[in-house]
């Protein structure tokens, strides 16, 4: 796979308002272990590589498990996580996968019992925002250093 444009330099204002919005989500007060359990997650099914990488790599250095960054991709079967990470997890893949899933009550209904309406629309923004950067990353072929 070859990369494609640098997204970074081909439109500096649409970074700017991405990396501005990057930094108010990262204002609002989301657990840093569910943030970055949601960005490795919705990385995942994204398919991008520049992003697990990257997020793999910020868990190891927040002194996250490696038993914990293996069980992501298989967190409903893992016993390693709370159910406010499994909340955040379920919510993660039913926004992620939203034209399969239409965010079904279920989801929503384990979202509601962990979190308060303003986590989950913080939480949902956060979501979103991982799910942007894939869409550049995979859509621009960025890669992570060899």
């Amino acid at each position: 796979m070859s990369k494609r444009i640098d997204f970074y330099t081909a439109s500096p204002d649409a970074l700017k308002a991405m990396l501005a919005l990057e930094a108010a989500v990262g204002k609002l007060g989301i657990d840093p272990v569910i943030m970055e359990l949601v960005k490795l997650r919705a990385s995942q099914i994204n398919g991008c590589a520049f992003c697990v990488d990257m997020h793999t790599a910020d868990m190891r250095k927040a002194g996250e498990t490696e038993r914990r960054i293996a069980a992501v991709c298989v967190w409903q079967e893992a016993p390693f996580f709370t159910p406010r990470e499994r909340a955040a997890l379920g919510w993660t893949e039913a926004l992620t996968l939203l034209a399969q899933t239409r965010a079904p009550d279920e989801a929503y209904a384990e979202l509601a019992e962990q979190f308060s309406p303003k986590e989950m629309v913080d939480l949902t923004l956060a979501i979103n925002t991982i799910n942007s950067w894939n869409r550049l990353s995979v859509g621009f072929r960025k890669l992570p250093q060899a």
